[in-house]
Formats: structure tokens, sequence, C-alpha cells
């Protein structure tokens, strides 16, 4: 999709529809009142005829407005204007995309960019917009043998700004929401596909593309490659499978390289079947979506590389399956990880830490600045959290608070939980070094626990997007987080380089 700047008023606009918001009480917002009054009251009396209530998300959709250069006008229900916030202009934004692709508009002129949000400027109203635009029009039907007819679709939105000072950092606002909403993309056709089609091979293969399209440096590192490296931990987890494991690992150059990377580990079980612990049949399909940590550290660095980031950038996906078999994990089986440090596998279900861990310390030959890795770990962050936030857990407040800051800004917010010591003692095991599940209480925390024991030689964040990541339900599917929180990270971190 195009996406333009303007800043004329929008009675002036020349364009298949004109999309202005509506409070509810029938307040018209800035724009609304500058489309009545050149229209003579118009979209007044239609409010009076309670054609439109202003609630939040409803629309309404008109043709032939007078004195009104666009083909339609769509009214958009923004609530209260007392509550009006972020989520409400999300919120929208959303209404109005989903309500343009049911017209034959090809392009659009969105005036809800212009309303007045605390601690909000221009240029992050653009960004939600155009990422909003993405999300309206993804979809997943590749699989389908008749895939639903597109109609004439949306292709050109115009995005209106208040004042033309404004323009520059909205159309860097523009660049910067495409680069996160084709990594959101990326992210969500890799969490949705199946496991017989997403399996590690395939996930190596999309890191190539990736890798290609974006002249980047990758490594597979196969089997035989970890066994040198002595990745018992994360080989364990992998026996159980007919699939050959890979360690994925991909380097973005974007400023000298005396300069160290941030590295982005990504858990990538491309279906958790539980192993000899098995799941519960119902909603097993759904473990396909156990490597979207893996998808999102795609999704990240094909957004890096295509904003042209001054920094360096690692990402490192362990993939494997995690099946039963007769010659997968057992209860009780003792591993020897690539740190040295022995672990007794107590539930084979708690096998993401079993490959993050390994993956953890070969981030270590990178010497980085931080490390960050991204999972779908525990069934108990979506108990703590629900699916509103991720959780946060790090051995560096200031790293805890760099990731908790870029979720603010990028509305995909994530929660620090505690990683005090205390917890450490729900690891012990009579055995080996330690044991991989802590028990039922505290769970999120005791699993970044285990984790922390392989990150003490550099800062070091850990995301858990259980419930974040994917959506249950009629709307089942990959939501692409969190893509957004890492990009304005990393947007961050980048120009603290500079």
């Amino acid at each position: 999709m195009k996406f333009s700047i303007k800043s004329d008023s929008p009675e002036k606009q020349r364009s298949g529809c004109v999309v202005v918001g509506i409070f509810e009480a029938s307040k018209l917002s800035k724009s609304a009142e500058e489309l009545d009054s050149s229209a003579k009251g118009y979209l007044s009396e239609i409010l009076k005829r309670g054609d439109m209530d202003g609630k939040l998300g409803a629309t309404l959709l008109l043709h032939g407005v007078p004195h009104i250069h666009s083909e339609r006008v769509l009214l958009v229900g923004l609530g209260k204007a007392k509550e009006f916030r972020d989520n409400e202009y999300r919120s929208a934004c959303r209404a109005a995309l989903k309500a343009l692709g049911a017209t034959g508009a090809t392009e659009a002129a969105i005036y809800l960019t212009e309303l007045p949000l605390k601690n909000r400027d221009s240029a992050w109203k653009v960004e939600q917009a155009v990422i909003a635009a993405g999300e309206s029009a993804y979809r997943f039907d590749q699989l389908k043998s008749k895939p639903e007819k597109a109609k004439r679709s949306l292709n050109h939105l115009i995005l209106a700004v208040a004042r033309r000072g404004e323009q520059a950092a909205a159309e860097a606002a523009v660049k910067q929401g495409m680069a996160i909403a084709d990594g959101m993309t990326l992210a969500k056709n890799l969490g949705n596909l199946p496991g017989n089609i997403c399996t590690p091979t395939y996930l190596a293969q999309q890191a190539q593309q990736v890798a290609a399209a974006h002249k980047l440096k990758i490594e597979v590192l196969e089997q035989a490659d970890m066994e040198k490296l002595g990745m018992g931990s994360l080989l364990s987890v992998a026996r159980g499978s007919r699939q050959p494991p890979k360690l994925i690992v991909l380097q973005y150059s974007g400023a000298d390289a005396k300069q160290k990377p941030v590295v982005l580990v990504g858990k990538g079980i491309t279906f958790d079947a539980g192993g000899i612990s098995l799941k519960p049949p119902a909603e097993m399909d759904e473990m396909k979506y156990d490597m979207c940590g893996a998808a999102s550290v795609l999704g990240v660095v094909q957004a890096v590389a295509e904003l042209k980031l001054p920094l360096n950038l690692v990402g490192i996906i362990p993939a494997c399956e995690n099946l039963p078999d007769g010659d997968a994990n057992k209860p009780g089986d003792i591993v020897t990880s690539m740190s040295g440090q022995t672990i007794e596998i107590l539930n084979t279900d708690a096998e993401g830490r079993l490959i993050l861990c390994d993956a953890l310390t070969y981030a270590e030959r990178f010497d980085p600045a931080a490390v960050v890795d991204i999972a779908t770990l525990t069934g108990a962050c979506v108990i703590a959290l629900g699916h509103v936030a991720s959780g946060l857990l790090a051995n560096n407040d200031g790293l805890a608070r760099e990731l908790l800051d870029a979720g603010e800004a990028a509305s995909d917010r994530a929660w620090q939980m505690p990683l005090w010591e205390d917890y450490q003692e729900q690891l012990k095991s009579n055995f080996a070094d330690m044991a991989n599940i802590g028990g039922r209480a505290g769970g999120t925390i005791t699993a970044a626990c285990f984790l922390s024991r392989f990150a003490k030689k550099f800062d070091w964040a850990h995301l858990d997007i259980a419930g974040t990541a994917w959506k249950s339900g009629k709307e089942k599917g990959s939501t692409g987080r969190p893509v957004p929180l890492l990009v304005h990270f990393l947007v961050k971190k980048s120009a603290e380089k500079k």
C-alpha cells in the first residue's frame, strides 16, 4: 500500500473517501466540524436523526455529501471525548480501515491522525495508523483451495497532519510503521503455518530468504555442528522428532565492527506435543505457534534491515520439534548443556528453556551489548497477565526499563516480574545441577530463573509472549507481537549509538 502525508483540509481532499471522527453525544472532531461547515450542516443533521451514535468503533458511510470533493465520507465513532486515549485511537483506526475495505474506494484520506492525544505526537499517530492498515489488509488464506476473491482494494492511504512542519517526522513514521507492519506480517505468516509445513528446515529457508533480500550474513548449524559444540540440552528435545534440528544465526551489520551487537534469541519449537509429558488433546493444534519467538526475531531482523538502523544485530533461533518417541526425553533424564551445567528433566513439556539455554550460551561468542530472548514459554504467564502484556524478567534493571519504555512507545506493552534469588531454590535437584521446572508456584518466574543461569556473562532480558503472540477462539491466529516493541527498542538503541 502507498502512503502519503498531507496537511490539506478535509473538504478539499479529492479521494475515494475522507475519514473523520465523531465522539459520543454527537460531538464532532475538528476535521468533522470543517466538513460539516462546508456541507452546510449536513453531518450535524444526520447525527440529530440518530444514524450515528459516536460509540467507539461504530462507522457510517455517506455518499454524495454536498460541497465535498471526495466521493464518500466515512464517520468513525471515537467514544467519549474524556476517555479518548491510545487504545481508543488504535481501535478507531482499525474500525475505519475495516470499513474502508468493504467499500470500492482505492484511495482514502484519514483525518483521525489529527486527533489530540495526550503525550502522543503526529508521528506516533501516523505510525499506528500505518500498522493498523497492515493489520487490516492481512489475510492468511494461501492454504485454502478457494481463497476469497479480493474486492477492489484500498491501495493508497493519505494521512493528514495538522501542520506542515510535522511532515518530515510523519514521513519517517510512515517508513517505520511500514517496516514494523512488514515484520509483523512475516511473523504472523510463520506462526499461522501448520507444523507439517513450518518445520525447522522451513524456518531456516525463510531466514535464508531474509538474509538474501537484505544481504545479511547467515549460518545454519546442523545437528552434527551442535553435537561438536556440546549442545546436549537442545539436542535432547529434538531426539523425539524425525525433523532435523537447526540453529539459525543471522547477522545484520549496520555499525562499526567494533560496536557490540544486540542479540535476539527466539524460541523455535515448530510443534510442541509436550513430548513424553504429552499435552491434553484439546487445542493442541495451536501448538504450532510455539515458534512465535523465532518468527518475531525474523520479523525484527527484517524490519531493522529495511530501516537500515545504525547498529549491529544478531538473531539466534534454536529450532526443533518436541514430540513423543522411543528416543525422546523421559522424565528423570539428565542432560548436559553447552555451558557444562547438568539438567534433570522432570517435565518434557518444559522444553523451551532446554533449547534456549544452549542458544544463550552460544550468544556469548558475540560479546553482546545485551541479549533478549523471546519465547512462548509458560502457560503461567497467560494466567498472570492474560493476553494484554508480555512478561518481562531481566538481570539488569536498565535493560528492563528500556524494554518497558519501548513497549509503551509501541503500544505493545510488557510487565516486569521479579527475578529474585529466592525463586532459584525451586530449581534444586538431588541428581543434577538443576531441575528444568520449579513446580506450579511462580512458574513464569522460575522458568526465567532457569534461563538466568545461562546468562551471567551479559545483560539479559526475557520476554514471555505465551499470552500475547497468539489469539484463540474466533479470531484464532498469530498476532505478530512483540515485533513492534523490539523494533522500538532497537530504534532507540541505534539513536543512542550515534
